[in-house]
């Protein structure tokens, strides 16, 4: 159980990293999540219902679990935070692969190296989460080299 005063903090960090909405979207005040700590009491995997919404990292950033990325892109009109891959690279990104500069249909202008990103299908699937290992103008410009290093994904078409 976290008390008020926990979850506001972790709102406050997801507004910083995310942009504004983005604690409500990830921690709604209505929901209780449930709070993995390391042996010093920090904060380390917040869940709800099972589902991973974001890893808290020693560096105090969050990392993007499934249902993390699903908040918030539900929260935010695209392109905020997306990375955008067509049919061509969509079963690779699905299955957990990388994404790569060249098969990018669409980014965020803010994006930069580093930052926390939702991958989707050109139709607005989602399909991962992961890390920006290029800027938006370099994922745009370049025609080879990993776009988004990709930490988590939606598995196979069922």
């Amino acid at each position: 159980m976290t008390d008020e005063r926990e979850l506001a903090a972790l709102r406050y960090v997801a507004e910083y990293q995310f942009g504004a909405g983005a604690g409500t979207a990830l921690f709604d005040p209505a929901e209780s999540p449930t709070i993995t700590r390391t042996g010093s009491g920090r904060p380390q995997q917040i869940h709800v219902d099972g589902d991973r919404l974001v890893s808290y990292g020693t560096d105090g950033r969050f990392t993007l679990g499934l249902e993390g990325g699903r908040r918030l892109a539900a929260a935010f009109d695209p392109p905020v935070g997306r990375v955008v891959v067509d049919d061509e690279s969509e079963p690779f990104v699905r299955d957990g692969k990388n994404v790569f500069a060249k098969f990018v249909r669409g980014v965020d202008p803010a994006v930069r190296a580093g930052d926390e990103v939702v991958v989707e299908h050109v139709d607005g699937t989602l399909l991962a989460v992961g890390r920006a290992a290029l800027d938006a103008g370099s994922i745009r410009d370049f025609e080879t080299g990993m776009a988004v290093k990709v930490r988590s994904s939606v598995g196979p078409e069922e």
